[in-house]
């Protein structure tokens, strides 16, 4: 695994995206300042609550069109609320903005905020953060919209839309000027009312127009991004894109092992200060995938099926695993082995609808938040220790949750 970047104090917005920034202050009369936030959705009720995570007060609770998957952005300066039956996506400003001064950061907190501007399409899913610009994709009009962070948080609409050929379940990243977009198979039966399959991926340029010709990456479904790679699931393998400069990224097949057991990864996570991967393999099984060598996939067996699962930006090697059991596990992602394992929850089964209320991970400086929808609880489980150090009541059925902030100079 390739090194990124070391010697640096992290934080995560729950897109895993790494905020860093140096120990000392820019002068004797500031104060270093930590600020951490949990926006957490109810599956009860169409709303999203911003708590903070030290005092476990409720800073706004924000009323919504419909339930909602939440992702923060790179920066953790907003966050996305998708709310796929009710083809809305809206955005909140998590009032933490960390801003780079050369050998320091500094921090500045405001008070959370739902904003004015909305993103409408039929059938939004997947929220992609990609430096300053997160990427939209409605399903049922096969269509991307890209949004420009700093335009929304300034009450503006920046929208470059881009096609997708025809409707389908699908994703697209932004890479430099290109984007890369998922490809339906149009020529595929598929019942009345249902979206085709995917068949794999293209680059688009500025303009719109398809560099090269369509990577095979069937049934593609998950996306990561790591250094300066972007990683996509298939049955094939894992399809990595690499930059290529002004001719457009690289498309490169990772086919899995041919001693690997029957299986496929459908949801990835981009290492943030080592260049890696982790994702599923199927239910019960995770894969650490390094594309810089020879034999690039590591299996992990778990003990059950697995419910959620998260990196930990500031500390490389850690991978937290959540288990129907309701065990949490330590992943040491360098050798593909548990480290610990400790009870966190009541088991939660997986069998059942795929939306039934099931516990969410976020790591939030040195801790990691457990939902915990049952007892309307967040669960905090202290990263050195693996032991609960206190709990969080929230209201209804506490269930997806991303945690934003880190620490910086305060003027």
């Amino acid at each position: 695994m390739r090194l990124i970047r070391e010697g640096w104090k992290a934080g995560l917005p729950a897109s895993a995206a790494l905020l860093w920034l140096a120990a000392s202050p820019a002068t004797a009369d500031d104060h270093e300042q930590e600020a951490w936030r949990l926006f957490i959705a109810d599956h009860t009720a169409p709303i999203v609550r911003a708590v903070d995570l030290e005092s476990g007060s409720v800073l706004g609770s924000f009323g919504l069109k419909g339930f909602a998957a939440l992702t923060a952005s790179a920066s953790g300066r907003t966050v996305f609320a998708v709310q796929t039956e009710a083809d809305m996506v809206q955005a909140i400003s998590s009032g933490i903005a960390l801003s780079d001064h050369g050998e320091h950061r500094d921090v500045t907190i405001t008070p959370p905020e739902m904003l004015k501007v909305d993103f409408q399409g039929k059938r939004p899913v997947h929220a992609v953060p990609h430096g300053e610009e997160m990427i939209l994709f409605f399903d049922r009009e096969g269509r991307a919209d890209i949004v420009d962070e700093d335009a929304l948080l300034d009450g503006r609409s920046e929208i470059r839309s881009v096609g997708a050929t025809a409707p389908h379940h699908g994703v697209a990243v932004t890479m430099g000027r290109h984007v890369l977009v998922s490809v339906p198979d149009t020529r595929a039966e598929v019942k009345a009312g249902d979206l085709p399959p995917r068949l794999g991926l293209r680059v688009l340029d500025e303009a719109g127009a398809q560099v090269g010709g369509v990577a095979p990456c069937t049934a593609l479904h998950g996306e990561a991004t790591s250094a300066r790679l972007v990683a996509f699931g298939c049955e094939e393998g894992v399809l990595l894109a690499r930059p290529g400069g002004d001719a457009g990224p690289t498309l490169e097949m990772l086919p899995y092992d041919k001693d690997l057991p029957k299986g496929k990864v459908t949801t990835l996570l981009g290492g943030k200060s080592m260049q890696f991967f982790l994702g599923n393999f199927g239910e019960d099984k995770l894969m650490v995938i390094d594309p810089d060598v020879e034999k690039p996939y590591q299996l992990i067996e778990l003990p059950t099926r697995r419910v959620d699962f998260a990196l930990d930006p500031a500390r490389a090697k850690n991978a937290y695993v959540l288990t129907e059991d309701g065990d949490l596990h330590l992943l040491n992602v360098l050798d593909g082995r548990i480290a610990r394992s400790v009870k966190v929850t009541e088991p939660y089964s997986k069998d059942g609808h795929w939306r039934d209320p099931r516990p969410r991970l976020a790591v939030a400086g040195d801790v990691i938040a457990v939902t915990d929808p049952r007892h309307s609880l967040v669960r905090l489980i202290d990263i050195d220790t693996l032991t609960e150090s206190r709990t969080i009541p929230v209201e209804g059925m506490p269930f997806a949750v991303v945690a934003v902030g880190g620490s910086g100079a305060v003027h």
